[in-house]
Parts: C-alpha cells; sequence; structure tokens
C-alpha cells in the first residue's frame, strides 16, 4: 500500500445521505478478483443510463471534478453489505479522501486497509466543504483540512493514522511482528515422540 501524503485538489460534492456499498458498486460487477479495475463502476446506476449514456445531472460526469480525489458526501456513508469492492471502486477510480458525518463501521475500516483517509466531520462543516470551488489541502499529518477560508481539524486514531501514513496494510503490519513470532513458534513446537 502507498503511504498517504498530503494532498491539494478539488472536493466533489455528493449531496446524498445513507448511500449504501450496493449503490457504490452494484453487486454485478463484484466479478473481478483483483483490487483494480473498479473504477469505471463506480456508483454506476447514478452515472450511467440503461444504455450505458452518461447522464449529463450526476456530479461525476461533470468534467470540472475529473481529478478530484476528495469526496465530500452525506450522513451514513457505506451503509449495506459489508463488500470491500466499495473501497476498491472508490481507490480506483481516484478518491483518497472521503468527508461525511458518519460511515458505516465495517465501510470505515476498510478505507483504511485499502489507503483511504475517511473524515467524519460536523454536518455544518460538510455543507459549507460542499459548496467548496478552490482546491482544499489535506494535510494528515495535522490533522488538518485547509480551504480558501478556513483551517479545520479532524479526529483520527494514532493507530488509523499511523497505517495510512506508513503505508501499511494488514500483511505490512503483522510483518513488524516477524521477531516475535518466530520466537514463539521456536518455543512452543511440540517435541517429536520418535
Amino acid at each position: 500500500m502507498e503511504k498517504f501524503k498530503k494532498i491539494k485538489t478539488i472536493v466533489t460534492p455528493l449531496d446524498k445521505i445513507n448511500i449504501d456499498t450496493d449503490q457504490i458498486v452494484p453487486k454485478q460487477f463484484l466479478k473481478l478478483v483483483q483490487k483494480s479495475g473498479f473504477g469505471k463502476y463506480l456508483f454506476f446506476n447514478w452515472r450511467y443510463d440503461e444504455k450505458e449514456n452518461q447522464k449529463p445531472n450526476f456530479v461525476l460526469n461533470d468534467k470540472k471534478y475529473q481529478n478530484s480525489q476528495v469526496l465530500v458526501t452525506g450522513d451514513n456513508f457505506g451503509c449495506g453489505s459489508s463488500r470491500e469492492h466499495a473501497v476498491w471502486a472508490l481507490k480506483d477510480y481516484g478518491f483518497l479522501v472521503i468527508i461525511a458525518h458518519s460511515f458505516a463501521d465495517i465501510f470505515y475500516s476498510n478505507c483504511f486497509k485499502n489507503g483511504i483517509l475517511p473524515i467524519t466531520l460536523d454536518e455544518e462543516i460538510i455543507e459549507k466543504l460542499k459548496q467548496e470551488t478552490g482546491e482544499v489541502e489535506v494535510d494528515l499529518e495535522n490533522q488538518i483540512l485547509k480551504t480558501s477560508s478556513d483551517l479545520i481539524s479532524f479526529d483520527i486514531d494514532s493507530h488509523n493514522k499511523k497505517i495510512l501514513l506508513e503505508g501499511l496494510d494488514d500483511i505490512s503490519q503483522t510483518l513488524h511482528f516477524e521477531d516475535r513470532i518466530s520466537e514463539f513458534e521456536k518455543h512452543s513446537k511440540i517435541p517429536s515422540v520418535l
């Protein structure tokens, strides 16, 4: 997993609440076995009509948001099933930060495992961020969002912060304890009877 670096980007406002994982990436696209390739299916039913033509009124189809790395959305983001594919689709599309008033627990956890920073903020701040037209800087090290007019601090527990800053996936975290694991295995072997 790549280390999370300070980013500067415009935000994509998605003014919806209770967005479930089936809307983030519909079930018919869960056939891929790798983590890449899901970005083109992100919010598929909202982005495309039945003939797979882009719907002009959906925010991701607006060219001005094309290179945005921050999604600002509503309450209870990532609810529904626990599919990790939803996070893979967001990351593959290019989002590195998701800002919402609240997240579903499993989705929130999956974000950290895949290098996405989920930030929880008050609704009033989120509404202001949705109106932001300039670039926003996300500084995880100092836990600050910098807009054209505000400095907004956000909370994150130290373990999850470390995971993102150091780019540690589950395997990398386990390997930090390789010496202790080897020592344990050495002393816990059952002696041979022969």
